[in-house]
């Protein structure tokens, strides 16, 4: 397989070079773990106590990882990425809200981003989170079989109606629709609850997306049963595959409470894990959808690799290939111009409801070996590249 991912002037076609040296300036931070946590300590600081620091905060950090503050704002980057052939998933990173009218402002703005994707081919995708719509201790006590009070009851039926609101506009719209997975013990209740959406919305193709996160070690049996299931009940599978962002977390949890962690022995497990994966869902391609997010190159060439074997058209519409805004822009980039369906996921919000996004990307950047030392690699190139070295 050609290596295309190399391609920094494809890469960076986009880039000014003030933005390729603000992106410089940035990775290069986030390599600094002591950094990350000084920087991170600070922001916080700073936006609880009311420090004027979202004007700073908006021209660094922000603008490189997302589109805008709302969703009008996001179109200048959208309708950019497009002329490259890249298209957008818009993603409202607001996190770790937990108040009934915070769900219901959720649930509006999901809808109007599936509005938005309905009249834009530049965003095939849209996108929300479970706890965007409901508590996560709702998830929790739910996914632990415990009984809920006849009050949880009725607040639980409000998130089921949420996300029936939002799948059924994206079945009528024929947009499809990306659910992100979260933490292993709230994910159970979220799954039972999107394969209702997929048993109810995905009759005809792929519309209702769940996602599994690979660096556990219970998925791929996981989508093989479920597999079952939509094989005896006639709905189609929609995936999106990722590693993970949760894993300190999780394996925090596992050891305070003494149960086994479900996250993979190593990075290595993970990644057969994840191609496993892929792999049995290209087999599968007549009955299942899938979203490969992923920012690892190997990753991206096996796709390649399994598709061009298989005979499957690089523009096939069952399979996309995923990535973050402001990452990995030589795999987006590259994927693109070769003719493969790729789109970035595009967080927007208020800049001080964004941070805690923000600030996850950051600490999973500097854990993930590689990641980061990677991104500057081809930027240092680029910059090279553009000198005329």
């Amino acid at each position: 397989m050609e290596k295309i991912f190399d391609n920094t002037q494809v890469a960076f076609s986009l880039k000014s070079d003030t933005e390729l040296d603000r992106a410089y300036f940035l990775f290069k931070m986030i390599d600094s773990e002591p950094l990350v946590r000084i920087g991170t300590a600070v922001t916080n600081f700073a936006i609880k106590a009311h420090l004027p620091v979202e004007g700073l905060i908006r021209a660094t950090v922000f603008d490189h990882f997302c589109g805008g503050v709302n969703e009008n704002d996001c179109l200048t980057v959208v309708d950019k990425m497009f002329t490259k052939g890249v298209s957008s998933v818009l993603d409202y990173s607001v996190e770790g809200k937990e108040e009934e009218e915070q769900f219901d402002a959720a649930l509006e703005m999901t809808l109007r981003t599936v509005e938005f994707a309905k009249e834009r081919l530049a965003i095939p995708f849209a996108v929300f989170k479970p706890t965007g719509l409901g508590r996560f201790e709702l998830y929790e006590k739910l996914g632990e079989k415990q009984t809920l009070s006849p009050v949880e009851q009725a607040e639980w039926d409000r998130v089921v109606a949420r996300f029936d609101k939002i799948c059924s506009e994206a079945h009528k719209k024929d947009v499809a629709l990306l659910i992100d997975g979260e933490e292993s013990w709230m994910q159970d209740a979220a799954d039972d609850l999107v394969t209702d959406m997929m048993r109810k919305y995905n009759k005809e193709k792929a519309i209702v997306f769940n996602t599994l996160q690979m660096y556990r070690w219970d998925r791929l049996d996981y989508l093989k049963k479920l597999h079952d299931v939509a094989k005896t009940e006639g709905f189609y599978i929609g995936m999106k595959l990722v590693r993970g962002a949760y894993m300190e977390k999780e394996h925090k949890r596992a050891e305070e409470k003494g149960y086994v962690s479900p996250i993979c022995v190593s990075k290595e497990a993970t990644d057969v894990n994840y191609d496993a994966a892929v792999q049995y869902m290209l087999e599968h391609l007549d009955t299942m959808a899938i979203f490969a997010g992923t920012h690892n190159e190997l990753s991206s060439y096996k796709l390649m690799e399994m598709m061009a074997q298989k005979g499957i058209a690089k523009n096939d519409n069952r399979i996309w290939f995923g990535q973050l805004y402001g990452m990995s822009d030589n795999i987006s980039y590259n994927l693109a111009e070769n003719g493969y369906n790729v789109a970035k996921y595009l967080p927007f919000g208020p800049v001080k409801d964004v941070m805690p996004y923000l600030i996850r990307r950051a600490e999973e950047n500097t854990s993930v070996a590689g990641q980061t030392s990677r991104e500057l690699s081809m930027i240092k190139a680029e910059r090279n590249r553009r000198k005329g070295k």
